[in-house]
């Protein structure tokens, strides 16, 4: 089926040392890339590609200087599953002190399949079902983040129901209506979207908690979006619930313990400047000193999306109507975003060749006008059988796999200390149709 493709012109390339850095990655002295002291070209010719890599080292390095800008300052991290669910990174967050950021059930049972302690677990979305939410009390998370007063009611019923020898730890998501310079798919905090409850209902909502002995409201939170850039937003937003957070405790609900700032800090794609953890901590240390609150903070994409690069292989070229084009064997079903949301993953060869410069679209395989990774991009004039190396694919991407055209996904590989292993192995076809049956009707 055919799509319009976004109307664009021929990218001026950029010099992709900072992204090589932010990765972790670096050329030999033969010109091939290496993450850390492996060789991109052998996981490639070992595990096979399309495949996603992810650098242990870096993750460590952003954690590390995230927690470490806000110092002294009581807060606790939680990784937004939903940007990378690898077992393997959850695993290895966890090790760090990271606690979980979770939007369903699925994600709950990740969190505690590594073991990340329930009591760091928070729980967010707009829509829970009744089934989640049974799971997470049975869980006894540090959080449900409640979005509705309809979700209230289920949770009512839930515990007036079962036998709860503890208070269900709740917050309530606010949308705070701060507006964030980033994509409309992604902004989570303006007036006019799904998410949060609105600044007006949260002291009602507040008390009908705390009439509830088996309830306790423990959090006001929010979450203004992904890739964010600037520190102001997360400044507006969090004096907002501060704000609220004395509204509440003039209406005697004394029994919130964190205020939760949520997640989106930016990183690099292109040219960006990346908002650095030390200016967030800037804006928020001044506004909660002296208040005895836990700041939460629920980090995704700064702390996995540069750590991440996806290998492809280029399989043919191709020129048609006065383009040229690189078809390679990862596509929209890899990695979606470049398609769903314009975003720009820069594109470099495994194995630096010295060629000269072409603009190019690289497509992939599937059967969509709208499967491409880049369009009009600048760079070197690879030839088939050749690798290349999508950056900043750490987030937001094999989480957002598909198995369209019935292609398996692929496999997810943990580079670290001068090796590498993989993670989750490549589908094959059978797993496609695994619990598929095709006479259903017969006996």
């Amino acid at each position: 089926m055919a799509t319009t493709l976004p109307t664009t012109t021929a990218t001026p390339p950029i010099d992709p040392a900072p992204l090589l850095a932010d990765a972790g990655l670096e050329r030999d002295a033969d010109g091939v890339l290496r993450m850390g002291a492996v060789s991109l070209d052998a996981i490639a010719r070992d595990v096979g590609t399309p495949a996603y890599l992810y650098h242990a080292a870096v993750i460590r390095d952003r954690f590390r200087s995230l927690d470490q800008a806000f110092g002294d300052l009581p807060h606790e991290i939680h990784f937004a599953v939903k940007s990378n669910a690898s077992l393997a990174v959850l695993n290895l967050l966890k090790e760090l002190g990271s606690g979980a950021d979770i939007v369903s059930g699925g994600e709950l049972r990740r969190a505690l399949r590594v073991g990340i302690p329930p009591r760091k677990i928070v729980f967010s979305g707009v829509g829970k079902t009744e089934q989640e939410l049974e799971a997470a009390v049975g869980a006894r998370i540090g959080s449900i983040n409640i979005e509705t007063a309809d979700e209230l009611t289920v949770l009512e019923r839930i515990v007036g129901r079962r036998s709860v020898e503890f208070p269900v730890r709740l917050g309530i998501r606010v949308n705070p209506d701060v507006a964030a310079d980033t994509h409309p798919y992604i902004t989570t905090g303006a007036s006019g979207i799904k998410f949060g409850v609105p600044v007006e209902q949260v002291v009602g909502l507040a008390r009908r908690i705390a009439g509830n002995p088996r309830l306790s409201l423990v959090t006001i939170a929010m979450h203004l979006g992904s890739q964010l850039l600037e520190a102001g937003p997360f400044g507006r937003g969090a004096a907002r619930l501060l704000q609220l957070i004395d509204d509440v405790r003039a209406a005697g609900v004394r029994t919130i313990e964190a205020v939760d700032i949520g997640g989106g800090l930016g990183i690099r794609y292109r040219d960006e400047t990346p908002l650095e953890p030390a200016a967030l901590a800037a804006v928020v240390r001044p506004l909660v000193a002296g208040r005895e609150l836990m700041v939460h903070l629920e980090p995704g994409r700064y702390l996995t999306g540069s750590a991440g690069v996806l290998l492809t292989k280029v399989l043919y070229r191709k020129r048609s109507g006065g383009k040229d084009f690189v078809i390679v064997d990862a596509s929209m079903t890899d990695l979606v975003r470049p398609s769903h949301y314009q975003a720009h993953h820069e594109i470099v060869e495994v194995s630096a060749r010295g060629r000269g410069p072409r603009v190019v679209d690289v497509v992939g395989p599937v059967c969509e006008t709208g499967d491409f990774l880049a369009l009009d991009r600048t760079m070197p004039d690879v030839e088939s059988g050749e690798y290349l190396a999508i950056l900043c694919a750490g987030a937001y991407g094999a989480v957002m796999s598909s198995n369209y055209n019935s292609r398996p996904r692929a496999p997810e590989v943990i580079v670290d200390h001068g090796r590498y292993a993989v993670a989750r192995a490549r589908e094959t076809v059978e797993d496609l149709y695994r619990g598929e049956t095709a006479d259903p009707f017969r006996t």
